[in-house]
């Protein structure tokens, strides 16, 4: 009972770490957020790319290396699909660079703005009392 009692003790405390607790609410954000970016690259973002282009679907484009015959389907080589997902991968880089960098510029407006001078070491402090006791003995 009591090896059973440690093993759950254990547990509970593992599972109540805040880093395990932390990962798990990233995973799930992470998951939410990656539905957003997608249906903002297929939604939005390739609609407007395709209408720029003269609406050209990549992924059709492939390279027939023997073509279909009877009873035997073709061999190609889909060239036009790895197109797609490099632009989709450039597309959701893009569209998460300027999610972060937007972030990162509210967080920059919101933070103190620092102080016009710095502080004065206390070394430099002690070092001009000394100074200046030195020259009045002058």
């Amino acid at each position: 009972m009591s090896k059973t009692k440690g093993f759950l003790a254990e547990f509970k405390e593992f599972i109540s770490r805040g880093s395990v607790i932390d990962l798990a609410v990233g995973v799930i954000i992470g998951s939410a957020f990656t539905a957003i970016v997608n249906s903002m690259v297929n939604d939005i973002i390739m609609p407007i790319f395709g209408w720029i282009f003269g609406g050209i679907d990549f992924t059709s484009l492939k390279y027939v290396i023997t073509p279909a015959s009877e009873g035997v389907t073709e061999a190609a080589i889909y060239y036009g699909n790895f197109i797609q997902n490099i632009v989709n991968f450039l597309l959701i880089a893009l569209v998460i660079f300027s999610v972060i960098k937007m972030i990162n510029h509210f967080h920059r407006t919101e933070e103190a703005p620092a102080p016009e001078q710095p502080e004065t070491p206390e070394e430099v402090v002690l070092l001009r009392e000394i100074r200046d006791s030195l020259q009045d003995k002058k």
